[in-house]
């Protein structure tokens, strides 16, 4: 056994994909997120359910994962350039970061679709695709209030979506923007910013009806159909945890990873004894620890220290003392029975029973967001893969 494992089911991230859909119109395209390794779920393995559950897109942070994307997946790079991807499913990979100037011949050369915001990488889009002889594919993003990437000024969109369409070495794709507050769901500037977007982008539509309009995260798709235009762009969602950052399950999304180790060790730990770097547990009575060789280096962060809980067959445990880099320790009680739980499988994320712990339920104890807790994994932890109750594939 690993000492630290996640397990992945690729049929929740397809079932997730597929519920998703139906929250959309006809003609409306789902975008599977699967930039940050998949959110920590696999990046490859991630992109493949989520075209098997209907995704038509995949989007990442750079050109570095499209093009692991492409290497690890895609198997053939002629494929991805004709716009199949993955036993024939027809799939765009769509980079939403920004992209070095030494990285856009790459963008360009494996066809990938490239946002951008300003004239002068419009012409060296342009200009590069004229050079190797393709037609460069961009979608034109307004900053409607996020205040990262984009331009406030909607004229200079409206610039640059003008001699996208004019330059015969690019094809404009799609127009988007990003929003702020999507999952705040008493917070009034997302219907501003879906305002402002929809002001700019409906006489565009309107002058190119090819263009793809697209805005809505995992968020603004579950709360505003308004916000779907032509495509939706879904992340968090498809992991089966909920933007919002409360139960999945009541949204009819399906956590996909479980994460888990086991007992190293069961020791008495006598009152007035301590535990961990800095003595932060000491015992009030007679009890029994279990040692867990989990900790910080896996991504299983230091502020859960005496915060947090685990299941050992099926049961809450506390966690108590200092979360180490390679461990922590977890109050088993004073019944000396508790050393038959050496060897026992521990659930740090995931459900056994009628118990259950969430990415969500561990996020609100670290006053953080979901997002942040399956992203923060580190490679050390082992990723496992499966479709149901099949048998774990790699």
């Amino acid at each position: 056994m690993s000492q630290a494992l996640a397990r992945v089911n690729l049929a929740a991230v397809q079932r997730n994909c597929a519920r998703l859909r139906g929250e959309l119109g006809e003609g409306v395209q789902l975008c599977a997120v699967v930039k940050a390794d998949g959110y920590g779920h696999g990046l490859v393995q991630s992109a493949r359910a989520a075209l098997a559950g209907g995704a038509g897109w995949l989007a990442v942070a750079s050109v570095e994962e499209a093009g692991e994307l492409v290497e690890e997946a895609g198997e053939l790079v002629e494929e991805v350039r004709a716009g199949e991807f993955a036993e024939g499913a027809q799939a765009r990979l769509l980079v939403m970061g920004p992209i070095r100037s030494e990285d856009l011949e790459e963008a360009v050369s494996l066809n990938l679709d490239v946002v951008v915001w300003s004239d002068t990488y419009l012409r060296w889009v342009g200009e590069l695709a004229a050079e190797i002889g393709r037609r460069g594919r961009v979608h034109v993003k307004l900053d409607s209030g996020m205040g990262r990437l984009g331009t406030r000024e909607s004229e200079q969109a409206s610039r640059i979506v003008a001699a996208a369409s004019a330059d015969p070495n690019i094809d404009l794709v799609g127009v988007m923007t990003h929003f702020a507050t999507a999952d705040e769901l008493e917070e009034e500037f997302f219907a501003e910013q879906l305002a402002r977007f929809e002001r700019w982008a409906r006489p565009i539509k309107q002058a190119h009806p090819q263009v793809l309009v697209h805005a809505a995260n995992s968020a603004a798709t579950l709360r505003e159909p308004r916000a779907h235009f032509d495509m939706v762009r879904c992340g968090i969602a498809i992991y089966g945890m909920d933007p919002f950052g409360e139960d999945p399950l009541a949204r009819g999304l399906e956590p996909a990873l479980e994460l888990s180790s086991y007992v190293a060790e069961v020791k008495l730990c006598a009152a007035g004894q301590s535990t961990g770097y800095g003595r932060t547990f000491r015992a009030e009575r007679d009890t029994y620890l279990a040692v867990i060789p989990i900790g910080y280096g896996d991504g299983w962060r230091r502020g859960l220290s005496n915060n947090a809980e685990v299941l050992i067959d099926g049961r809450r445990r506390p966690l108590v003392g200092t979360i180490s880099m390679d461990s922590l320790t977890v109050d088993l009680g004073p019944d000396p029975d508790a050393q038959s739980l050496r060897d026992r499988e521990v659930v740090l994320i995931g459900a056994r029973g009628a118990e259950r712990i969430t990415a969500e339920d561990v996020a609100k104890r670290l006053h953080t967001i979901n997002y942040e807790i399956t992203c923060g994994l580190t490679p050390r932890v082992e990723r496992l893969y499966k479709l149901d109750d099949e048998h774990w594939i790699d």
